[in-house]
Parts: structure tokens; C-alpha cells; sequence
């Protein structure tokens, strides 16, 4: 009899043992998911990644209306120009210029990748803010107890990148817990700086020279396709492409001009 009982006994304990460990297995999955669950949406509301959803498609946008425009959307000095196969003319900035015949032309943006970067924040400039007071809605609707000081952003150009880095405060509370990021910068992956100076070293040979070496700066950057394009009135219209990337970059120029009978 003794010897049953200690047999039941035993069987008891492997029993309890064994719902024990399923037990834990099931917690420990439970656990995990909710541990995954709560990763994603930190990720999910982390600012930064917020601010790029909101900013990206206007930055690329920015850069390709820029681009397409020599530099410069409202330049005062533009050659007003329709490719072929183009829906319609555009103007496209002079960025070397002489009115007078036979005189090589002048540089007209001696500050070129200063102004570029104030193009892309006149470009943008309302969507950021935008950006900012939608950020603020979401997170408020999000039982987030929310306090953004947005000021000012400036833009950066670098290789393979821009970057827009913004004077801002964000706090966020949330049962009971607060986190604190300050200066959130959102960074966007293009070629802009590369072509830009390419750009520089075509109007630079053009200023000094009345041409340019294109085939040996192709040679020495073989990352670029450079074209130029001549019109009717003595102007060249320059396109600056990227090859992986497919951003181009137009300009024109005038200089060196011969007038019409020589």
C-alpha cells in the first residue's frame, strides 16, 4: 500500500512539474509578443521617423522643381526653353551670363551651393511647419500629453544625402513616463551635393575659358552624363544627369557670343 501511494505521489509531482513548465512556455510567448508588440509602436512614434513620412516626398520634390530650374524657381535672369518631347517650356536660370558679344560670360551665383540650400527651405518651408502641427494632433489623439517648440529648421547638402536639421523641442508623456527629443533632423538620400558641384566646375570653365572640358569631367566624375544643348540665339542649355540616381540638373548660359553675319 505504502509502496502505491509513493507511486501516486510521484506521478502528483511529474504532473505538477509538467503543468508548471507549460505554463511558463505560455507566458514566456504571451510575454514576447507583447515585448515586440511594444518595440513597434515606440518605432512607430518615434519623431523622427514621423517627421520624414510627413517631409521626404516634399524634399524629393523640392530638389527636382530646383533642379529642373537651373537652381532657382523664380530667377530673374531665365532662358524660357521646351525640350523636345516636354509637355511645356520652363524657365531655367542663367547661372553665366554676358549680354555682349564675344566677352566669355559671368558668373551669376558666386554663392551657388548657399543659395541652393535656401531654395530647398523656401521650398519647403510651409511643410515643415505643417509637419510639425500634424505631429502634434497625432500624438494628442494618441492620449499623448504633448508639448512641440518648433522654431526654425536649416538645410544641409552633403554627399549622397540633404539634411534638414530643425531647432525643436518635442516632449511626450504618456502614463506617466516622458521622453524628451531635441533638434530632430530628418535625412533624405539623393545626389543633389555631387551634381551641384559638378554644376560649379562647368560655369567655372565656362567663365575663364567660354567653354567647357565636359568629356574630361565625365572622365574624371563617370558617375555623370553631361549634355549640352544649343539654341538658336547663341545661349547653352547644360544637363547634369546621375546615373544611378537619375537626377539631372539644367542650366544655361550665354557667353561668347557671336552675332549673326560673322
Amino acid at each position: 500500500m505504502d509502496f502505491k501511494m509513493k507511486k501516486i505521489g510521484q506521478i502528483s509531482i511529474f504532473m505538477i512539474i509538467g503543468i508548471l513548465l507549460t505554463s511558463t512556455f505560455l507566458l514566456f510567448f504571451v510575454f514576447r509578443e507583447k515585448i515586440i508588440e511594444e518595440t513597434t509602436l515606440k518605432s512607430e512614434e518615434n519623431p523622427e521617423s514621423i517627421l520624414k513620412s510627413c517631409m521626404e516626398d516634399k524634399i524629393k520634390e523640392a530638389i527636382d522643381v530646383i533642379s529642373l530650374h537651373g537652381g532657382y524657381v523664380n530667377n530673374k535672369l531665365f532662358k524660357n526653353f521646351k525640350f523636345e518631347g516636354e509637355e511645356a517650356a520652363i524657365n531655367i536660370a542663367y547661372l553665366c551670363y554676358n549680354q555682349n558679344d564675344y566677352l566669355s560670360c559671368v558668373n551669376q551665383k558666386p554663392m551657388f551651393l548657399q543659395d541652393l540650400k535656401q531654395e530647398i527651405k523656401n521650398y519647403i518651408s510651409n511643410k515643415v511647419e505643417d509637419c510639425f502641427n500634424e505631429m502634434t494632433k497625432d500624438f494628442n489623439k494618441e492620449g499623448y500629453e504633448t508639448n512641440i517648440d518648433y522654431r526654425d529648421f536649416e538645410v544641409e547638402l552633403l554627399p549622397k544625402r540633404v539634411i534638414i536639421h530643425t531647432d525643436s523641442e518635442i516632449t511626450l508623456t504618456k502614463s506617466g513616463e516622458t521622453t524628451k527629443q531635441e533638434n530632430s533632423k530628418v535625412q533624405v538620400a539623393s545626389r543633389f551635393y555631387e551634381i551641384a558641384s559638378v554644376v560649379q566646375e562647368l560655369v567655372n570653365q565656362e567663365s575663364k575659358f567660354c567653354y567647357s572640358e565636359s568629356l574630361g569631367i565625365m572622365i574624371l566624375y563617370p558617375d555623370f552624363i553631361i549634355s549640352k544643348f544649343k539654341t538658336g540665339d547663341s545661349d547653352m542649355i547644360y544637363t547634369v544627369k546621375h546615373k544611378d540616381s537619375k537626377e539631372k540638373f539644367r542650366f544655361a548660359i550665354r557667353g561668347c557670343a557671336i552675332p549673326p553675319g560673322y
